[in-house]
């Protein structure tokens, strides 16, 4: 004979959402993926204006049913890290997504995506995160948790070691060098992956890419460095070593403000080339320990959320 009650299963969905698309996951506790896909993208500067909250909406919208339709039940908890939030800028945030995906608002969490895969690699006060994609940034989680960050300062003003920034300074590089001595590296490894990445040779093309690209499109001419640099490219191998001190560089400084402590690396341009991270690991304060992380952000999010509701008193496992 049954008591007639409804055991509701612990559910976390986890959201890492960027401007291009918010990839979501839905777990059990116990670390079980139940269902995973990908929706239209959004990110934190969308609050500011009518016109990019109602793409949020949009966006939360599909969500919410993507995750309806795999029939697993509704989410107790949310764990979402969205490029470009901030908590003073955008408190609303949270709650908007808690309203539109239908998860009670005190479990539902949004963080800046990179705090987010910080707060996931190292429990609170344990160790940095230096995080290198289209741009760059390291963070770090106190004990009293506290987030702090350096770097992050846009294409314009730093992301050093990016693939943004490493993009950006091998054309710098190809017409530096072909002002001071035409053609020189026309024939380099180098010049050949960029240029076919780019669609052209001529200046006019490159100038034509830098106009017209978007900031992650150019960031992905970072994998034209890389391929030039795998066939031994001694120009494309310094861009890829200059790149690595430069993330080092982050993680120092959270090391000198805060104390030695373990350092995690991740992001596609941390696995460019084995010189970027070689070069990363010998730049660092010695001693440092280092570990680079292929992060499912998405999943590890679901799970914790689902970890933060089920592990209340009385709430159900």
């Amino acid at each position: 004979m049954t008591s007639g009650v409804r055991v509701v299963p612990v559910l976390g969905l986890g959201i890492d959402a960027g401007g291009t698309q918010a990839r979501w996951a839905l777990a059990r506790a116990d670390g079980t993926v139940l269902a995973e896909g990908a929706v239209p993208g959004f990110s934190g500067p969308h609050l500011a204006t009518a016109g990019g909250r109602r793409h949020v909406l949009a966006a939360v919208a599909a969500l919410r049913q993507a995750v309806a339709a795999a029939g697993h039940g509704p989410a107790s908890a949310l764990w979402a890290g969205i490029t470009g939030h901030d908590d003073d800028a955008g408190p609303g945030m949270a709650r908007l997504l808690a309203r539109g995906l239908r998860v009670p608002q005190l479990a539902a969490h949004a963080f800046n995506d990179v705090e987010m895969a910080s707060r996931l690699c190292f429990a609170p006060g344990r160790g940095y995160l230096v995080y290198a994609g289209t741009g760059s940034i390291a963070w770090f989680i106190d004990t009293d948790n506290r987030a702090f960050h350096v770097g992050g300062k846009g294409s314009l003003l730093g992301d050093e070691g990016s693939g943004y920034w490493i993009a950006r300074e091998a054309l710098a590089l190809l017409w530096r060098r072909d002002d001071e001595a035409p053609g020189a590296l026309a024939g380099t490894a180098l010049a050949r992956h960029v240029f076919a990445a780019v669609g052209g040779a001529r200046w006019e093309d490159t100038r034509l890419a830098v106009h017209q690209l978007g900031r992650g499109d150019i960031g992905s001419l970072a994998l034209a460095v890389a391929a030039a640099a795998a066939e031994g490219d001694e120009t494309a191998l310094g861009l890829l070593r200059q790149a690595g001190a430069e993330l080092a560089r982050l993680a120092n400084i959270l090391i000198r403000r805060f104390g030695a402590r373990p350092v995690a690396v991740a992001g596609r341009a941390v696995g460019l080339h084995p010189a970027l991270f070689s070069a990363l690991q010998s730049a660092l304060v010695p001693g440092t320990p280092l570990q680079w992380l292929e992060l499912a952000v998405h999943r590890d999010a679901a799970v914790a959320a689902a970890r933060s509701v089920a592990s209340q008193p009385g709430e159900p496992g």
